[in-house]
This record gives C-alpha cells, sequence and structure tokens, in this order.
C-alpha cells in the first residue's frame, strides 16, 4: 500500500481517523485533569481557610467553633482568659474521650453510642413535634370550658395550704390617725374606700382588694410581724388585727379563710386549669399525630412490621 506523504481537506483515511481520536481523547484528559486540580485546590484553600486553635489527635478546635461565644461586651482581656479556658476544657473533653473509647469495654461504648443515638432523635422530634403543636393547637379557652372543667374535677382541687381573702394596710409607726385608719378598714363601706385609697401614697403597703385568695405565706411574705408561730392567732375569719415591729405597724381585716384539704376555689385555680386543659390537648393532638403517621406510612409501604 503506498502512504500519502501528507492528507488535506476532509480526509477520512485510517491513519488521520486515528490521529484525531488521540488528539480528542488527550484534549479530554487535559480537560479532566484541569477540572480536578481545579476542584482540589479549592477543597485545600477552604481547609486553608479554618484556623486551627487546638488540636488533639486528628480533631482539630477552629477559631470559627468559638467565635460565635465571644460576647461584644467583652474586654480583650476577658476574651483572651474565655478562650483559653474553653481550650483547655476542650482538650481536656477530647483526651479524655479518646481514653475512654480505648479503656471502655465494647458493650459500654455500643451502650452509650444506642443512648447517644436515642437522645439525638428524642431532641429532633420533640422540636418537630412541638412545631406542629403550636402551629395548629387551639389555645383558645372559654369560661365556660373553665368552670366545666372545674366542677367535673372538684375533688383534685384540694387545698395544700390555707387560703386567705383579707384588706390591710402598712403605715409608719408615727403615722397619726392610726385610729381613724383603722375605723375604716373595719367599716369599709365606699366612702371608707374613697379616703383610704385618696390617702394610699402615705401607707407602706396597702391591699384593698379582698374579693381575691391569697396563700397565707404570701400574706406572712408581706406582713413582716406576721409569722408561721402567729398566723393561726390572726388570720382567721372576721379576725382584725394590729401588728408592728420597729419601723411599721400593720392594720388588717381577714373576711374569709379556707384551710387545708378545703376545696380549692375557681377563681384561685382558674390559671391552673387552663394549663391543664392545653396540656390534655396537646398530648390528645400528639397521639393522634403519631398515630396518622403510622397509618400513613403503612399506606405508602414506608413501614411495616416482620412477622416473627
Amino acid at each position: 500500500m503506498k502512504l500519502e506523504p501528507s492528507c488535506r481537506g476532509f480526509c477520512n483515511c485510517y491513519f488521520c481517523e486515528m490521529l484525531k481520536l488521540q488528539k480528542n481523547t488527550l484534549f479530554f484528559f487535559i480537560t479532566l485533569m484541569t477540572i480536578l486540580f481545579s476542584s482540589c485546590e479549592g477543597m485545600f484553600n477552604q481547609d486553608e481557610e479554618k484556623e486551627p486553635l487546638a488540636r488533639v489527635g486528628d480533631t482539630y478546635l477552629y477559631k470559627e467553633d468559638i467565635a460565635s461565644l465571644i460576647r461584644d461586651d467583652m474586654t480583650a482581656e476577658d476574651s483572651t482568659i474565655f478562650v483559653t479556658n474553653y481550650i483547655n476544657n476542650w482538650a481536656s473533653k477530647q483526651l479524655l474521650l479518646s481514653k475512654s473509647k480505648i479503656n471502655l469495654p465494647e458493650e459500654k461504648l455500643a451502650e452509650y453510642d444506642r443512648l447517644v443515638a436515642d437522645y439525638r432523635a428524642d431532641l429532633y422530634t420533640r422540636a418537630y413535634i412541638e412545631a406542629l403543636v403550636n402551629q395548629s393547637q387551639d389555645t383558645a379557652v372559654t369560661k365556660k370550658q373553665l368552670q366545666e372543667f372545674y366542677e367535673r374535677e372538684k375533688e383534685n382541687f384540694k387545698l395544700n395550704e390555707k387560703l386567705v381573702q383579707l384588706r390591710f394596710v402598712g403605715m409608719s409607726n408615727q403615722f397619726l390617725d392610726r385610729d381613724g385608719v383603722e375605723k375604716r378598714i373595719k367599716k369599709w363601706d365606699d366612702s371608707d374606700k374613697r379616703y383610704l385609697d385618696s390617702i394610699a401614697v402615705q401607707f407602706k403597703k396597702i391591699h384593698f382588694n379582698d374579693s381575691i385568695w391569697v396563700s397565707a405565706t404570701r400574706v406572712i411574705e408581706e406582713i413582716p410581724p406576721l409569722t408561721q408561730a402567729n398566723e393561726e392567732d390572726h388570720l382567721k375569719k372576721s379576725q382584725f388585727f394590729e401588728l408592728q415591729d420597729s419601723l411599721e405597724v400593720y392594720l388588717g381585716l381577714v373576711t374569709n379563710v379556707l384551710d387545708v384539704n378545703e376545696t380549692a376555689p375557681f377563681d384561685y385555680v382558674e390559671p391552673d386549669i387552663k394549663q391543664l386543659i392545653l396540656n390534655r390537648r396537646r398530648l390528645d393532638y400528639v397521639r393522634k399525630l403519631e398515630t396518622e403517621i403510622i397509618d400513613e406510612a403503612i399506606k405508602k409501604n414506608e413501614f411495616e412490621v416482620y412477622e416473627k
């Protein structure tokens, strides 16, 4: 066969085709290496951008891991101390973790891994369920619903401490018209209320709303001369009291009392009842959600239980 010294134009001879194939292969190889090199270079630069602060074995602590923990109000000295302490604590944990993986029995490590996995799953599922509950739960509770719940569950609302209804004032020992205040607190008609309200700025403490129930513990906190030792003598129904310490005198009248184990009044437990109703709604919603999720997974063949 005679070979031509050169080929011109669109030649389809065997040697020209082979030459074209080699050129194409070389071009593809060069392009591929360029892409790979660029990608690797980008990866290396990305790693180099992360500034390490400390290393334990093959584990690194980077500056960006701790940057968000440094508050804006920290001084330079405080920041240095904080970072130093954080690095030391981090290193200590990493070293102990490494030692534990070497020295703890395999069954213990497997058990702890399961616990960590369970805890991680619980965190995710709780956050997801909480988001769904907050998005869809009805938080409106009517007065009628609250009262119906109270009547239905009344036996469960027994008091574990004494409640009282009272009115009282605390005044300086040098207050001039103590007798006048005492008379008005005892009489307590509209004119007495208006008068005491008008001079309320002269009192150290006041509590005129005797329609609300207050725990005996709270009253003792507000009236220092009243103690657990003497409250039985003073916190009695229709009892007027005058108590004094070195600074102040307290005048008051107890209008009503409920003792331990008596049924708590509706007004006192109303906030608790609302919370109970909302909690029950939440539990019902979560149970319904779990059932619906399982049913849907079964229909889509995403969940099945194999026979033992």
